[in-house]
């Protein structure tokens, strides 16, 4: 006998908040002694954003969550999943998740968080994906929330510039009908390469945070941006060649390009190696920064509301994350 064929799944919403607070390269060259144009020529970056004193990421994460499910039409109880990706999370226990649903009010929904950094967004929506098409749950709220400013140490010259807040969420469901169709969604992993992007303190090996831990930075990210350079080009280009193949859709069918926004070098890299024209590539990083898991959403909602995508158009997504954690999606709007 034969098994049903899997219900498609949609993204019937999409919502993004960044802060209010605005720190540009200017303002940070008083504290890093970096010039604008030093980390405009390595970044791309001109300004990210800051959450306030009083923000943690659920709240980041929950107006954009509101404003996926006002998008989808869709109240807070229709939600039967909230997944939540984020390495910055209000509290370890209980999960961002839970202060979310509390808050958003989607009392039937099943919360918990994902940690896969930068590759989060992509994580969650391939756990979202397996509900949804396991009859599980008819829609799935996808949140990536992120407050990395917390976590830097300005003195490190090697990656301070690189960070931002923000925040961005997608609605989820299954069956027919209107808004852009996962065509395919690729995840790979290097757990050997886990030290390459890492924030030390603060779990169970790095515990409790105290003064000598702040003192050696234990707080904080540190990361081997060479070696991650030249994995998040090759491995980014190698999936997002594999869920085009698995799919069956060839390159020229794409329209749009959405990386992770982690360095507009690593960006054009990919592109290029795709032979992807930058026209066609999404860039939100000069505002932004990169803003680890919540980057990859923030630049599909910004797509979406700048009319950068018609019916038919074809999405390729692509994320690079520590862990070492990376894949591709593909969309049909």
């Amino acid at each position: 006998m034969e098994r049903d064929a899997a219900p498609p799944i949609r993204i019937t919403g999409t919502g993004a908040y960044l802060p209010e607070t605005v720190l540009t390269n200017a303002e940070l060259r008083a504290r890093t002694g970096l010039s604008d144009e030093w980390i405009l020529a390595r970044s791309g970056i001109r300004e990210r954003r800051v959450a306030g004193k009083e923000e943690a990421a659920s709240d980041l994460g929950l107006a954009a969550a509101r404003q996926a499910l006002a998008e989808a039409g869709c109240s807070p109880e229709g939600v039967d999943l909230l997944v939540v990706a984020t390495t910055t999370p209000d509290t370890l226990c209980p999960s961002t998740a839970s202060w979310i649903q509390a808050r958003l009010g989607a009392s039937r929904a099943l919360p918990f968080d994902v940690s896969a950094s930068s590759a989060g967004f992509l994580v969650a929506v391939s756990v979202a994906r397996q509900y949804l098409q396991g009859g599980a749950a008819r829609r799935a709220l996808v949140v990536a929330a992120e407050v990395v400013t917390r976590y830097v140490d300005w003195g490190d010259r090697e990656n301070c510039f690189l960070w931002g807040d923000g925040a961005a969420a997608a609605l989820l469901e299954a069956g027919p009908g209107p808004g852009p169709t996962l065509l395919g969604l690729t995840l790979r992993a290097d757990g050997r390469q886990a030290d390459l992007l890492l924030l030390p303190g603060g779990g169970s090996r790095v515990a409790p945070i105290t003064a000598r831990t702040v003192e050696i930075g234990a707080h904080a990210i540190r990361m081997h941006g060479t070696h991650l350079y030249r994995s998040a080009v090759r491995r980014q280009v190698e999936t997002c060649r594999e869920v085009l193949g698995e799919a069956g859709v060839p390159l020229e069918a794409v329209s749009l390009l959405v990386p992770h926004q982690a360095n507009l070098r690593i960006i054009e890299a990919v592109a290029a190696r795709l032979e992807m024209p930058m026209e066609r590539v999404v860039v939100t990083i000069h505002y932004t920064g990169n803003c680890s898991g919540a980057s990859l959403p923030l630049a599909l909602d910004a797509a979406l509301r700048q009319g950068r995508l018609r019916t038919g158009d074809v999405v390729l997504l692509a994320a690079f994350g520590g862990g070492l954690i990376w894949g591709a999606g593909l969309l049909r709007v």
